[in-house]
């Protein structure tokens, strides 16, 4: 099968490279580039475990070719952390408030709630609940995870964690 020229730019490095039109783009990022932070799950797009950020959406890798990524800018788990390699405050937040236990989650879960922040900095229990709601976690009841996010929205701004009064 002949082979297709694509262009992205991952994690703020451009790539070139050719890939078989039928290639996914979970595939290309985890064989071609030895990103292995975005997971296969389930491989029908429920799960969620290969969530990446594509021009500023979260995407399901699992469903998306690599060709459909040309011209793209797509950021993964990898491309998560500060420039100087220190954590994210949601890496730092799913660390200090015990948001994951097996981990398998975690890279998409972290990616779709790096976006949830873009978009919503200070989003309520019920926003992340909901804007997370594609990604799936078999592990931790979702509890520590909200929490690990309401941990890293108040990092960003600036303000002291404040745990809700249960």
């Amino acid at each position: 099968m002949a082979k297709t020229q694509i262009s992205v730019k991952v994690n703020g490095k451009q790539v070139d490279a050719l890939v078989e039109p039928r290639t996914l783009l979970i595939h290309f990022l985890r064989e071609d580039l030895s990103l292995t932070g975005p997971h296969i799950g389930c491989e029908t797009s429920h799960c969620g475990a290969c969530t990446v950020d594509v021009d500023g959406k979260s995407i399901k890798a699992c469903t998306r070719f690599a060709v459909q990524a040309d011209g793209t800018e797509i950021i993964t788990i990898e491309g998560i952390a500060n420039p100087d390699g220190t954590l994210h405050a949601l890496q730092e937040g799913f660390r200090e408030m015990h948001g994951l236990q097996c981990g398998f989650c975690t890279p998409g879960m972290i990616t779709r709630a790096y976006r949830l922040l873009q978009e919503n900095p200070q989003p309520t229990e019920d926003e992340i609940r909901h804007g997370i709601s594609g990604n799936i976690c078999r592990c931790t009841g979702y509890q520590n995870i909200v929490r690990a996010i309401q941990y890293a929205a108040a990092k960003l701004a600036g303000v002291p964690f404040q745990e809700a009064a249960e």
